[in-house]
């Protein structure tokens, strides 16, 4: 039963994605394994494209082994999906993956049943919203292109990762994010399920909220002395200077 959760005047709300908006266990049981099984193909048979290349450069230089064959790279991908590493090239990597399975229909995202709703009447009440995740800008525009419930890139105004604006537990990243959007710091709203990364975007200025789903990874942890909901439907916001 939802409870009466915390209320912002705020002009942007920025979403984490894994644990936030969606589900970790479809990312770990259904993506993950996706790119494993793709990622040989990709390292042999498409190494000259850009955006390969460069990951397998910053593979390269991450591991300190500049000569690194397509094996070993494959190899540090594969070890850093067990580590469950924020790794950019491999993000990157599984983001061409990934934007082409989606593309090709073989993947479907996931959503939280409280998310999409929520998501449309925050956008109708003049809010902005942006995606901020450790997946690739890629990745994030081929999941909520292909939600369930259809193409949600209309509802967005910007899609941040690790390599755009920076590590999701610096604060810096989120100082960066504000600029780019050229809304001020204690008019954004971050939503995630890590402690660090609400820390971060604190210690920034903005307003942060940790949301708690029974079964994710940080439930039982919880989000320390951070404002918390369980769903979306728990969280009003709302924006006082909109004129929709």
């Amino acid at each position: 039963m939802s409870v009466p959760g915390p209320a912002y005047d705020v002009d942007a709300v920025v979403l984490d994605i894994e644990g936030t908006t969606s589900a970790t266990g479809f990312v770990v049981d259904v993506l993950y394994p996706y790119s494993r099984a793709r990622f040989a193909e990709l390292l042999t048979e498409r190494a000259e494209e850009p955006a390969v290349a460069r990951a397998i450069a910053q593979v390269r230089e991450l591991t300190g082994e500049p000569d690194a064959d397509a094996a070993a790279i494959e190899k540090t991908l594969n070890a850093w999906l067990d580590e469950d590493r924020k790794a950019t090239p491999l993000k990157s990597l599984q983001g061409v993956l990934w934007s082409e399975g989606f593309a090709r229909g073989d993947l479907v995202s996931h959503f939280y049943d409280d998310v999409v709703p929520r998501l449309r009447a925050w956008h109708a009440a003049g809010l902005r919203l942006y995606v901020y995740s450790s997946g690739a800008v890629s990745a994030q525009r081929a999941w909520f292109t292909n939600s369930p419930a259809g193409d949600l890139t209309s509802l967005l105004s910007g899609l941040y990762d690790t390599e755009n604006a920076g590590p999701k537990q610096e604060p810096e990243s989120y100082r960066r994010i504000a600029g780019s959007t050229a809304v001020a710091a204690d008019r954004l709203l971050f939503l995630s399920d890590r402690p660090g990364e609400l820390d971060a975007a604190r210690e920034a200025g903005w307003h942060a909220v940790g949301i708690r789903r029974p079964g994710e990874p940080y439930f039982e942890q919880g989000v320390g002395d951070h404002a918390q909901a369980g769903t979306f439907d728990e969280i009003t916001v709302s924006n006082s200077r909109s004129t929709s």
